[in-house]
């Protein structure tokens, strides 16, 4: 049986705030980050190290955007990130859409806008959106998912499994399971127990996206 940090329902801290107003069910993945600042134009090639420190200021200063425009739009997209940590999903989305119109490059790289959209069930653009971070780097496996989530919702899982996007391999065992179970099938409960007695991390990614999975297929669950 997986141990209790791997129920489907969980919601660890390190991706939701201990006040969150989210409902329990919606478990939102938020990377750090350096995780974001490695996918942004011109910082790819700088230590990720240095994004533990400032990795909006590093962006802001590689981008000239110090008191300017890219710097305001790096300033909504932290907002944005900190309203949807709240449940205020509606206004972070604004947020990162006011970052869009601040700096146009950011659009591209704005996954956590892609979720916004996913959860006001505003599925088309958030496919969109996922589609786009894709196209400018192949190897985005958890944007590919969170593309089909959106198009599964629209079009049905068979026809949504037809158009998935193929990405390069992830270098996380976990997500390459994921990514294998969403894009060909797959018992998520078995994916879960695989991953129970792994890493905190490892486990919750599991967790999380046998949650999903199951959220995709819904229809196939109805009484």
């Amino acid at each position: 049986m997986p141990s209790s940090q791997c129920l489907l329902t969980s919601t660890p801290a390190s991706f939701l705030t201990a006040d969150s107003k989210l409902r329990p069910s919606n478990v939102l993945p938020l990377r750090t980050l350096d995780s974001w600042a490695r996918r942004s134009p011109t910082v790819a090639t700088v230590p990720r190290r240095l994004f533990l420190v400032s990795a909006y200021a590093i962006w802001d200063a590689l981008t000239g955007g110090a008191g300017g425009p890219a710097r305001a739009a790096s300033t909504a997209v932290r907002r944005g990130m900190l309203l949807f940590r709240q449940g205020n999903v509606s206004e972070s989305l604004a947020e990162f859409d006011r970052a869009i119109v601040l700096d146009p490059r950011q659009k591209a790289y704005l996954w956590q806008r892609g979720l916004s959209l996913y959860y006001l069930n505003r599925f088309a653009e958030g496919a969109d959106q996922f589609r786009l971070d894709v196209a400018e780097n192949p190897n985005d496996t958890e944007e590919s998912i969170w593309c089909f989530l959106c198009e599964a919702q629209i079009y049905g899982v068979d026809e949504a499994r037809k158009r998935f996007l193929e990405v390069g391999p992830d270098s996380r065992l976990v997500m390459r399971e994921v990514y294998n179970m969403f894009k060909d099938g797959g018992d998520p409960q078995k994916l879960v127990s695989r991953f129970s007695n792994a890493r905190k991390i490892e486990c919750f990614y599991a967790s999380l996206y046998a949650g999903l999975y199951y959220e995709s297929q819904a229809s196939n669950y109805l009484c």
